[in-house]
């Protein structure tokens, strides 16, 4: 099995670096969390305005992650963590990469190349979540240190999180430009040709 990498939160830009695509790393500390696209929108939009987000995320982790929150016991507790597409946010990111300063990006499925750029030039990674991994995620909450935005729906929301051992994720797009989820595209658009012509050969067969 691959090593595992544990990591505090928040980490400085020269352990982000050292990251490579591919490399599986665990995080405890705080993360802000946020599925909704308004949310991402109004961050870019407050940032285009000059108006600073209603937390600190220099330095941070932003994901794309889903909750469900309840008040329990005069606490907001979240019963589950869920990672949603961020190729949805693939127009906000590069700006926001750059313009908030963040460390990790997150979600399912990767961000475009602009973003990677940005987090080449600001020394960010972008982390994969594991998809229909919920329970798994959900285990790695402690507590609910902020809400932030709740006028917004549930979902659009920006929870800041405190967690242990969250994942393992998988390091999908590093400082350096490499990404899992272009080689997997460059990968299959190789194979493609091969993998129509024995479709078309097999159809002949018939």
């Amino acid at each position: 099995m691959a090593e595992i990498r544990d990591i505090e939160l928040p980490a400085d830009e020269h352990l982000v670096r050292e990251l490579r695509a591919g490399d599986l790393v665990r995080l405890t500390g705080e993360i802000v969390i946020s599925a909704g696209l308004p949310a991402y929108r109004r961050l870019l939009s407050e940032l285009h305005q000059g108006i600073a987000p209603p937390l600190g995320l220099r330095g941070r982790a932003l994901f794309h992650v889903g909750s469900l929150g309840e008040e329990a016991g005069g606490e907001y507790r979240l019963r589950y963590l869920n990672p949603t597409t961020s190729t949805r946010f693939n127009a906000e990111m590069p700006e926001l990469i750059r313009g908030l300063g963040i460390r990790f990006a997150g979600g399912k499925g990767g961000l475009g190349d602009e973003s990677a750029a940005a987090m080449r030039d600001t020394g960010c990674v972008y982390l994969s979540f594991l998809g229909g991994g919920c329970t798994l995620l959900s285990d790695a909450i402690r507590r609910v240190t902020a809400v932030h935005w709740t006028e917004m729906v549930e979902h659009y929301r920006l929870v800041r999180v405190e967690v242990e051992r969250l994942g393992p994720l998988t390091v999908g797009i590093d400082t350096h430009g490499a990404s899992i989820y272009r080689d997997l595209r460059d990968d299959a658009q190789a194979r493609l040709p091969d993998i129509l012509s024995g479709l078309a050969e097999a159809r002949e067969i018939r």
